[in-house]
């Protein structure tokens, strides 16, 4: 059976009643800050983008999406939403759809992300064939930008003010460019914020309609406290329904978004049953990799404080067997210097038990290399014990850490980023 991608219950309204979908919540951090978001204020009872109950890591999100079919086998959609953006976590977004589309050939897939940093990606979202991409653009000109959105993070550089709107500008058109190139369909949001974007809604229409999106989804602010407009007013249906017509004249409108949490599951506005929130709780416990090992890259073997590449040997860590804790049990040699690549495949055969390893930094060539032998990354800084926590338990490190310094030429001489 081919994808159908009338199926799809956002872009087609006539499937909403019939076909459901769910979005995996595995991309827990932003690059981005809004000036509606408020990401650390979770209600259960609350519907908006960047709410979620759990954080799954992506085998976790398939222990979650295989109950999920048992559940509602109506299930026709998996898209990944949050809580932050996608590609802000890039490895757990991108290796989540390898997974499903490995599993499920037949799942329509889709993302929603800011833009920011899609574009390494797009080649293979493509050939993942996700069926659909959503941007959320919400201005058309730097100037407007500037008012929405309060910072931006590139290569772990922040940027504020007009400078942050028109970089986050120039990669959205890129994106959608890009995008609409390829087979995938590109919805366009915009968040409609009173006194600050209302008056360009037909301005974002024929501008993204001339990049190729295809469908428009205009939004009204949903006030969120603690946020820069939480007082502000909330937009009208009638005036919502003025601007939606208005903006008809260059792009079909979306009219029936249900402004899903991140790990929405159902049809749309179908609230979450028992069965699901449980299921979700679940996953969440679910230490789905057997293999009993982490590696750290540590000096003294308490804080993760070693570049991969400058270390000369990894301690080896295992949860102990009451689960009361972890203990050090081994501290393993690295290959020695100067072997290129091949140092790195060495490495994953010395640490084959493990299903991660932690580390302050790491460049391109082991980073793939240690993922084609299926052993996760974590770059961070601060106790091992934290780290070990976000592997065996699945809690947010708190500082996450990613280092951009070494690229593909990478020689696995051990010298750093020089």
């Amino acid at each position: 059976m081919s994808i159908d991608n009338s199926k799809h219950p956002c872009f087609n309204e006539k499937a909403r009643h019939e076909y459901g979908r769910v979005h995996l919540p595995v991309a827990p951090r932003c690059n981005i800050k809004c000036g509606f978001c408020n990401r650390k204020y979770d209600c259960a009872n609350e519907t908006r983008p960047g709410v979620t109950s759990s954080v799954l890591t992506p085998p976790q999100a398939m222990v979650w999406l295989e109950k999920l079919i048992e559940l509602k086998p109506n299930l026709s959609v998996v898209g990944i939403a949050g809580p932050g953006d996608p590609f802000a976590n890039p490895e757990e977004t991108m290796e989540t759809l390898r997974l499903v589309r490995a599993k499920y050939p037949d799942m329509l897939l889709c993302v929603a992300s800011n833009g920011l940093n899609i574009d390494p990606y797009i080649e293979e979202l493509a050939a993942l064939e996700v069926s659909h991409i959503t941007i959320t653009m919400c201005a058309p000109v730097p100037e407007i930008g500037a008012e929405i959105y309060e910072w931006i993070n590139v290569n772990d550089t922040i940027y504020r003010g007009e400078e942050a709107a028109r970089i986050l500008l120039e990669r959205q058109i890129s994106a959608i460019e890009k995008i609409s190139k390829t087979n995938v369909s590109v919805k366009v949001n915009m968040i409609v914020v009173p006194g600050v974007n209302d008056h360009v809604t037909d301005e974002l229409a024929e501008k993204v309609k001339g990049l190729g999106a295809s469908i428009l989804n205009l939004m009204p602010l949903y006030p969120v406290e603690g946020t820069k407009f939480e007082h502000t007013e909330h937009p009208s249906p009638e005036f919502m329904k003025k601007i939606r017509e208005s903006a008809g004249k260059f792009l079909p409108q979306m009219a029936h978004c249900m402004r899903c949490r991140a790990d929405a599951a159902g049809l749309l506005g179908e609230e979450a049953t028992k069965e699901i929130v449980m299921s979700l709780e679940e996953a969440k416990k679910t230490s789905v990799d057997e293999r009993p090992c982490v590696a750290v890259a540590s000096k003294e073997g308490a804080l993760v404080n070693s570049h991969l590449g400058e270390a000369p040997y990894l301690w080896v860590f295992r949860e102990k067997e009451d689960k009361s804790g972890y203990e050090p049990f081994e501290r393993r040699q690295c290959p020695p210097k100067g072997m290129g690549s091949n140092r790195w495949e060495e490495l994953a055969k010395i640490i084959s038990d493990c299903r991660a390893l932690l580390c302050s930094g790491v460049g391109d060539a082991p980073r793939k290399i240690m993922t084609l032998n299926n052993i996760k990354i974590v770059e961070m800084e601060g106790l091992i014990e934290e780290g070990l926590d976000s592997i065996y338990k699945g809690k947010e490190i708190r500082s996450p850490k990613r280092f951009t310094g070494c690229g593909d030429s990478c020689s696995g001489c051990g010298t750093g980023c020089a």
